[in-house]
């Protein structure tokens, strides 16, 4: 690679890594809002929580990363033409195809990126997800006492707690066990308690208290103070097997879906039009970096200002983006969806690489340069 173009490509990634990750941080946020009553009402660890998010965010990649390159495209080609840079360049015999070459190299290692990121740890990390949500609401489900309210857990078991502080400590606990049919009723009252997660499942450990159980066979009640006791809370629910959604699914499970499920032989159209959306929204990456190109690199150099340049680009990516939600929005419906989406990618790159490549020297220099033909 010349030193030019390694100059422009390192620019180029830095610029792209940087409003990635700033977009990133910014999608970040928005998830974690979904996740902080889950993880708070139902107790889990802060780790719970950050697994979670960071589970979500592969998927939002496919939007993120090509959107990015087209900024750092524009900016860094923008900042190129008023510091005459690229001036100098072109003088020395430089062609728009080889100006935008580090560009597109950069592209195609971004489409490539996405491509592992869409086929298989964006449907992993999201059925992940989704089974972790599913894990934390069976696996603490009893953890959900309320303030003030006897609290019936499973059959047998009554909790009533006066208040929870905000390190999750139960305070004023009154917990009635007539679980086991063979032994007597107890009632358990104690100061303070925490629920915790033991070996045999999970328990809540009370401090301070007394357990009193009446013998209705010797009509005497029996009464122990204690310093510390702990109480074993019933199993969980059993977790229920959830049905796959098709973003949950790698590109060998959609090609390969089980016939023996009458949901999936139902949802066979779904899985096709997701398989269609994988292949070809990755190449989004490269047809935003081109028309960004083009809308920089084409036509006279106004050092001014090329405000009109980067809005040009920045309409036409925004009208592709919202057409390529819409078409496949439509080929849950019918095959031209998919149809118009191929066309949606394939035009505007076959255009801008006729634009950019000897080719188009004839039409660049009649429409963009506005130069005519000698008679």
């Amino acid at each position: 690679m010349k030193v030019f173009d390694w100059y422009v490509f390192r620019n180029l990634a830095a610029a792209t890594i940087f409003v990635a990750l700033t977009l990133a941080v910014v999608i970040f946020l928005t998830q974690s809002l979904r996740f902080l009553e889950l993880v708070v009402n139902s107790g889990a660890s802060s780790v719970s929580f950050w697994i979670l998010t960071f589970l979500a965010l592969p998927r939002f990649f496919e939007v993120i990363l090509p959107l990015a390159l087209m900024a750092a495209t524009i900016f860094i080609f923008n900042r190129m033409t008023m510091d005459s840079e690229l001036v100098v360049v072109r003088a020395v015999g430089y062609s728009p195809i080889n100006l935008a070459k580090p560009a597109l190299l950069l592209s195609l290692i971004v489409t490539v990126f996405l491509w592992s990121i869409t086929m298989w740890v964006a449907p992993k990390a999201l059925a992940n997800m989704h089974q972790m949500r599913q894990v934390i609401k069976a696996q603490f489900s009893n953890f959900l006492f309320q303030e003030g309210v006897f609290n019936r857990v499973g059959s047998g078991l009554t909790v009533y707690i006066r208040e929870r502080s905000s390190d999750g400590e139960l305070r004023g606990l009154m917990i009635h066990d007539s679980r086991e049919k063979t032994r007597n009723p107890s009632s358990i009252i104690a100061k303070r308690g925490v629920i915790v997660m033991g070996e045999n499942g999970q328990q809540v450990v009370v401090y301070d208290g007394s357990r009193q159980e009446f013998d209705k066979t010797s009509n005497v009640l029996q009464r122990l103070n204690f310093e510390r006791y702990t109480i074993d809370l019933p199993d969980s629910d059993p977790i229920a097997q959830r049905w796959s959604q098709p973003d949950e699914r790698t590109v060998f499970e959609l090609l390969d879906p089980d016939m023996d499920s009458a949901r999936d032989v139902e949802s066979l159209r779904d899985f096709r039009v997701d398989l269609h959306r994988r292949i070809i929204g990755p190449l989004l990456a490269v047809v935003f970096t081109l028309i960004s190109c083009c809308s920089l690199l084409l036509g006279p150099v106004d050092r001014r200002g090329q405000g009109k340049k980067i809005a040009l680009a920045i309409g036409s990516i925004v009208i592709i983006q919202g057409l390529f939600l819409a078409t496949f929005n439509m080929a849950r419906h019918t095959d031209f969806g998919i149809i118009l989406a191929y066309i949606l990618v394939f035009l505007p790159f076959g255009f801008t690489v006729f634009l950019l490549s000897g080719l188009g020297d004839h039409f660049r220099r009649r429409f963009f340069y506005r130069e005519r033909p000698m008679p």
